[in-house]
C-alpha cells in the first residue's frame, strides 16, 4: 500500500516549517490563537487529550464517558436542564440512578 502524499502541499509544508519557526510557548499561544477558530483550537487540544489518554491504556468508550460526566456535572447546566425535563414528561429510558447498576 503506497501512502497518500497528496496533503503535503507547499502550503502545508509552509506550515509546519513556521510552527518549528516559534520560540516559545507564548509565541505558540499567540500564533494558534490567531491561526485558529477558538473551537478549532479545542478541537485540536481534545484531540490530543484523547490521543495521550488512548495511549495510556483507556478505551475510548471510557474517555467518551468521562467527558460526558464531566459535562454533566460541571457544565453550563444543559444536560441537566433537559434531563430533568425529558424525566419530568417520563420520557427518559430508566429511572435515575438505573443506568449505574
Amino acid at each position: 500500500m503506497v501512502a497518500d502524499d497528496s496533503w503535503r502541499t507547499d502550503d502545508v509544508l509552509a506550515l509546519f516549517d513556521t510552527i518549528l519557526g516559534l520560540e516559545d510557548r507564548s509565541e505558540a499561544e499567540k500564533f494558534f490563537r490567531d491561526l485558529l477558530t477558538l473551537g478549532e483550537l479545542r478541537d485540536l487540544a481534545l484531540r490530543w487529550s484523547v490521543a495521550r489518554l488512548l495511549d495510556s491504556g483507556l478505551h475510548y468508550a471510557d474517555i467518551s464517558q468521562r467527558r460526558i460526566a464531566s459535562w454533566l456535572h460541571h457544565g453550563e447546566g444543559g444536560y441537566r436542564l433537559l434531563l430533568d425535563r425529558a424525566r419530568a414528561a417520563g420520557t427518559l429510558p430508566y429511572p435515575t440512578g438505573a443506568a449505574e447498576r
